[in-house]
């Protein structure tokens, strides 16, 4: 298999989103992929382990793609070892009665994973950019001062967002939230060919709506808002990934291999050790036990 080296997916500088691939080779074949995603997943769950005894740190793994880019699947694939007390994933749809009641990024904040855990965020706050920008007359809902039709929406609106996304992260990451940040970019023939595939099959068939087909309709007005994402918030702190999705497996194991690279150059995540009192007395207690 290739070796990877996940600052080639890294978004670091201003990006044409045409230029970004959605296919990539990893030289190997699917059962090499399959083996190699399971071992690298049962890794990440030892990190994981060590991170929830440790306690400094959280994760929050953000995903954002078309339909049909597989971010449901992925999510199930990588996290699959996982001990579930140390996970904790959230799928943010249309906001509630409630959330409307609160500013955009409330609902966002409750859901943060606590130190030791990793949050999952499928679709994210940055829906507040992209579907937002796309049908603005969704801004409504929120009942915001000063913005009472959609003709009060302006670019600086948009400029203001961006500022309270980047500052919603900078802030949870100087607090040791770990941000990761994957785009899954689909190819729009291969999006296609994902929904024919769904409605030829019975079992899939409950996935689909008529709205799928709105919103591909609109897929140039999606790419330019997702260009304008991924260049105005990828941050050291918080950095966009571009995975290729045009093949599942393969954005699977980028995603995961992003993952344990970066976690592992955490050496302070570490499994605490007992106390001096403790650790001296470990003899004493198993004689105590064998005893019984």
């Amino acid at each position: 298999m290739k070796d990877i080296n996940i600052e080639d997916f890294r978004i670091k500088s201003q990006v044409n989103i045409k230029d970004l691939t959605t296919k990539y080779n990893l030289d190997a074949d699917k059962k090499d992929i399959k083996e190699a995603m399971r071992d690298i997943s049962k890794d990440l769950a030892d990190i994981q382990n060590a991170m929830y005894a440790h306690g400094k740190y959280s994760v929050l793994f953000c995903i954002q793609g078309m339909d049909t880019a597989g971010k449901d699947s992925l999510i199930r694939e990588v996290f699959k070892e996982f001990n579930v007390r140390g996970i904790v994933a959230h799928s943010f749809k249309k906001p509630t009665e409630l959330e409307l009641k609160h500013d955009y990024l409330w609902r966002h904040y409750i859901a943060l994973p606590a130190r030791g855990k990793f949050g999952i965020f499928n679709r994210t706050h940055y829906e507040n950019v992209l579907v937002t920008r796309v049908h603005p007359k969704y801004l409504m809902y929120e009942n915001m001062p000063g913005i009472n039709s959609v003709e009060d929406i302006d670019e600086a609106f948009w400029e203001r967002r961006f500022k309270e996304i980047n500052n919603f992260e900078k802030h949870i990451a100087d607090n040791g939230t770990i941000i990761f940040k994957f785009f899954l970019n689909l190819s729009k023939e291969e999006q296609k060919n994902r929904l024919l595939r769904r409605l030829d099959r019975s079992d899939k068939q409950w996935k689909f709506s008529a709205d799928d087909l709105k919103e591909r309709k609109l897929w140039d007005k999606y790419q330019s808002c997702y260009e304008e994402v991924l260049n105005q918030s990828s941050k050291p702190h918080a950095p966009w990934f571009n995975i290729p999705a045009d093949d599942k497996p393969t954005a699977r194991y980028l995603v995961a291999k992003i993952l344990y690279d970066t976690l592992k150059t955490y050496k302070d995540i570490k499994e605490p050790e007992l106390p001096a009192k403790e650790k001296a007395n470990i003899g004493l207690y198993k004689q105590e036990l064998e005893n019984e």
